[in-house]
């Protein structure tokens, strides 16, 4: 049973093992089994022991019911870092501009290391920021500029934590025709010195946004620390925008578990901190973030899971990789995303543009398009785990 001031219902939940896991098709090459199912929502909880890897916990699968639309099963298993397939994915090829070096330290991880107390203020949803106001003689009221309020902020589902660590959230209802498209946005030391070579012009892809603007699709995106910084004011738009709600992809995008695509590795006792400072750093921009997290890669383990679990965030997980991360076809992308939709699904892409997912934003229109064609309706990450949460 679960009761986060909701209905509370029954529902699967689906042991993950405490093996090394990489998500399928954005940071591993394992591609889920196809299940049939009517449960009214998957999501993990860890535990000692179980099927091995994620990819049981949250697979893709069939509607629940006859009238909702559905896909084929889910990525190939030749699958690059964040999506790709490809021959490189199958010969297990890194990207260079998403790695760093095994076992280094990121930039400002002593800023990481200074924050403190776990992320209570995301499960409880802040006051929505007041414009301050002075009074007095020859005193004038200053307001501030509308990004900074944002929009009244309600309660944000959550799933509850266990012992063994942090929830996991892989896909929604199968009988509910409902997608949530979500997009991460990396950031590494390696791609900075790209940006300041002049290697590449830009990770912020702002074609990508207007096409969802455009198309007025709600979205999930998942924003490192490093890329904010890089990018306040796409930030700041992102943040003001009704359609989106922002969690966090890490600070550095550093892996969470040794191996994870040559991301390095972080300590147990760093990841915690890690969290909690890439969402102090969304914080400047935004006063209502959900409580959200993707790990770098998709890559996590038991480890992982139980070293983030104080800060109270349900990690977010997805069982479909559009293909978008390094993609060199359009075509491919649309029709492997399309392909693999069914009723809950959570797909992944990026905004991050560049030499990392350049086709994006010329992919997006069709996918849109086509989603909704098919008689799906796009909603956020956040109103897949409410409509788990009710009858």
């Amino acid at each position: 049973m679960l009761a986060l001031g909701c209905t509370a219902v029954p529902r699967a939940i689906a042991p993950i093992s405490t093996t090394a896991s990489s998500a399928p098709g954005h940071g591993g090459t394992g591609a889920p089994t196809p299940t049939t199912t009517d449960d009214p929502g998957t999501y993990a909880t860890p535990t000692a022991a179980g099927p091995s890897g994620p990819g049981t916990a949250g697979t893709p699968s069939t509607p629940g019911t006859p009238s909702g639309p559905s896909g084929p099963s889910g990525p190939s298993d030749a699958t690059a870092p964040d999506g790709n397939t490809g021959a490189a994915a199958a010969a297990g090829a890194t990207a260079p501009d998403r790695g760093a070096t095994p076992g280094s330290t990121p930039p400002d991880l002593a800023l990481v290391g200074g924050a403190t107390g776990p992320l209570a203020g995301l499960i409880t949803t802040p006051t929505p920021a007041t414009p301050p106001t002075t009074s007095g003689p020859g005193t004038a009221a200053t307001t501030l500029p509308p990004w900074a309020a944002g929009p009244t902020p309600s309660p944000t589902p959550t799933l509850p934590a266990t012992g063994a660590g942090a929830p996991i959230f892989f896909h929604g209802r199968r009988d509910q025709p409902k997608v949530a498209l979500t997009f991460d946005t990396n950031m590494t030391p390696f791609m900075l010195g790209e940006l300041d070579r002049g290697q590449v012009s830009s990770f912020a892809n702002l074609d990508a946004i207007e096409v969802l603007d455009q198309q007025h699709v709600p979205a999930t995106i998942f924003l490192s620390g490093l890329w904010i910084q890089r990018y306040p004011d796409v930030t700041h738009r992102l943040a003001a925008d009704p359609l989106f709600e922002l969690g966090s992809h890490s600070y550095a995008h550093v892996g969470f578990r040794p191996g994870c695509y040559g991301l390095g590795t972080l300590r147990p006792d760093q990841m915690a901190d890690d969290v909690q400072h890439s969402f102090d750093v969304l914080r400047r921009f935004t006063d209502h973030p959900v409580p959200y997290f993707r790990f770098p890669g998709g890559c996590y383990d038991a480890t992982a899971l139980a070293a983030i679990r104080g800060t109270g965030v349900t990690v977010i997980q997805y069982d479909v990789a559009s293909g978008d991360a390094f993609g060199t076809s359009v075509n491919a992308i649309v029709r492997g995303t399309l392909a693999q939709v069914t009723n809950g699904s959570i797909v992944v892409m990026h905004l991050t543009g560049g030499n990392t997912a350049p086709l994006t934003a010329r992919a997006l229109p069709a996918i849109v398009d086509g989603l909704r064609a098919k008689g799906y309706q796009l909603v956020t990450v956040s109103q897949l785990i409410a409509a788990t949460q009710v009858s």
